[in-house]
């Protein structure tokens, strides 16, 4: 077996000790003479690593030490203790078998992974604030996944094989697709060629039977002879298309609902452009949830109506339901939320990006409006799972030149919204920053929102993989809703699949309990597990609060409401602009 030896021990000592004074020299070039705290908390975290001596040196050691081990068990064909270490675990960035059976392939991955944890480390054992200490774990775990050896052609295994089997074609194919996404301003996840929205996307049968500068109100064809005669209205998130929840007939939860003989209508928000750019909290819950709900008050003479929000939807349902409450307007029997976050406290990682020196940047600007970009927006939400989102789909489609596999989420997905800038700040720094909204400091129009004033039945679902609404934190709504009547329902994997689990392939599986801990962990470990989808549960809830069944109207809308246009409507066809666009918009 190679054994480095004293000598090496000294020399590892040495080029330590090196590095520590040449980073010394970089920290009294770039700090700054006159402040006394670092302006740049990297410059402050290595500034303490290297005071600590005995600390550093002794972490430097350990990694040269293990880079030296590792090359070492190469050159002695030391090829079962490999083996052995590439079976923690599976990484699919390395899920080529040369990364296991190539030596010089296995070394470079086992040194990257070795690097990357110690970097992680680092930052990790560095003494700072929570906040800033999370925020650079973040972005140190961006910057270790970019420079993976899997995202480079020549360190890849796998690229190397495709070049030469296709003669170079893979590279020529992988460049004209980053050609394309350049043109188009984002990375493909999907072949889009195969999906159009109103072909095969958002079919259901409805008719667009209001309209205002905001939203288009859908109403759907009963596929029933008897309705219940309470209707159901769905608000999705202002920051996505709506489709999400109509898919394809396999997959569509609004066609779900109607086929189990509710009335539904849902709320197509516009993407926000010139017309709507100054648009505020204020304006999302009266031109958006108030002017739907009044409009099917009108068309079906129900004095109540039950309703449904998504992720911020869900946010605006609720605010708008306490302003309804405030004004004596009990217009509203009962609500559910799909992955809503009411309380902010624990957002999960979209917190790296939530600065409140950028928001005080963007004060001027929201002042006179502006149009805050969909694509930007998405981006961010990719950089949560950089790894799946990102680097996949730059080793697939550029480096091995492949089209990726149709997917009618991830068309979805790229299919983006833009929203007007002042609705945006007040969401990222009101809600997100300042968790205004659980502390009853959230105004609206006049209106104090406070959550105590919701005393009618209310459905919570989220997500046990959901990175975006973690569940502990949706599951908190149950504390600030004193006085309503809650189910909490835990469904299994993320955001978006975790939602859209039809009934037609019933699988996975949720969790129910009926007593509500104060401590989300208690309630898990206490919960029953259902097989299946979670859509059938929520059924039998919506169904025992809809009244009873009436025979199914033969028309959409009404006198003073006719129909305007088929479903999906225009909003939802309508793109986004270009980051460029929304800039100067």
């Amino acid at each position: 077996m190679f054994n480095p030896g004293k000598n090496f021990d000294e020399f590892f000592t040495n080029l330590a000790t090196a590095n520590q004074t040449w980073f010394q020299n970089l920290l009294n070039m770039s700090t700054p003479k006159t402040v006394e705290t670092p302006a740049n908390p990297f410059l402050d975290m290595y500034q303490k690593f290297f005071d600590n001596t005995r600390s550093y040196l002794e972490s430097q050691n350990k990694f040269y030490q293990e880079q030296l081990g590792l090359w070492g068990s190469f050159c002695d064909q030391n090829q079962a203790a490999v083996e052995q270490e590439n079976r923690k675990p599976a990484d699919r960035r390395f899920a080529d078998p040369d990364w296991e059976k190539n030596p010089f392939f296995a070394y470079l991955k086992q040194s990257y992974l070795s690097m990357s944890q110690k970097l992680f480390d680092f930052v990790s054992n560095a003494e700072m604030d929570e906040e800033t200490k999370f925020r650079m774990q973040f972005f140190m775990r961006q910057y270790i996944d970019a420079i993976s050896p899997s995202n480079f052609a020549l360190t890849n295994p796998e690229v190397i094989k495709t070049m030469i089997d296709t003669h170079g074609k893979s590279l020529a194919d992988g460049m004209r697709n980053m050609m394309d996404d350049i043109k188009n301003g984002y990375i493909s996840m999907t072949d889009e060629s195969h999906f159009e929205v109103g072909v095969n996307l958002a079919t259901t049968p409805g008719k667009v039977i209001f309209r205002n500068s905001l939203i288009e109100l859908i109403q759907y064809t009963p596929t029933t002879e008897k309705v219940y005669e309470t209707p159901l209205l769905i608000v999705p998130p202002c920051i996505n298309k709506y489709y999400i929840l109509d898919l394809q007939e396999s997959n569509s939860m609004v066609k779900y609902m109607v086929d189990q003989g509710y009335t539904v209508f849902l709320v197509s928000w516009k993407s926000a452009d010139a017309s709507i750019k100054t648009y505020r909290w204020e304006e999302y819950i009266e031109h958006g949830i108030i002017a739907a709900l009044d409009t099917i008050r009108k068309i079906s003479g129900k004095e109540k109506i039950n309703t449904l929000g998504y992720c911020v939807g869900g946010i605006i349902l609720t605010t708008a339901a306490i302003v309804l409450k405030n004004r004596g307007l009990d217009w509203i029997n009962s609500m559910g939320h799909m992955t809503t976050m009411l309380d902010h406290t624990e957002p999960g990682d979209i917190k790296a990006f939530l600065d409140r020196d950028l928001m005080k940047l963007r004060e001027a600007k929201k002042q006179v409006g502006g149009v805050m970009s969909g694509r930007i927006i998405s981006q961010t939400f990719s950089a949560l799972r950089a790894n799946e989102l990102i680097w996949n789909y730059w080793v697939n489609n550029y480096l091995l030149g492949k089209t990726p596999q149709k997917f009618d989420l991830l068309y979805w997905n790229n299919d983006t919204v833009d929203l007007s800038l002042p609705m945006h700040s007040c969401l990222m720094e009101r809600l997100y920053i300042d968790n205004a909204l659980v502390k009853d400091e959230f105004e609206v129009g006049g209106t104090v929102m406070d959550l105590d004033v919701i005393d009618y039945p209310v459905y919570l679902f989220a997500a046990q993989k959901d990175h975006i609404v973690p569940w502990t934190s949706a599951y908190k709504t149950v504390w600030y809703m004193k006085n309503a009547q809650i189910r909490f329902v835990l469904g299994a994997s993320g955001h978006t699949a975790g939602v859209v689990n039809p009934v037609t392939t019933d699988k996975r599986n949720y969790w129910v309990n009926e007593t509500l801990d104060k401590d989300p962990a208690a309630w898990f470990h206490n919960a029953s597990e259902m097989p299946g989808s979670w859509w059938k549960d929520m059924n039998q809830w919506y169904a025992a609060l809809s009244g009873k069944q009436v025979k199914a109207s033969k028309t959409l809308g009404s006198k003073d409401f006719p129909a305007l246009t088929d479903a999906p409507g225009e909003f939802v066809t309508a793109k986004a602009l270009t980051i460029i666009e929304a800039e100067t918009a």
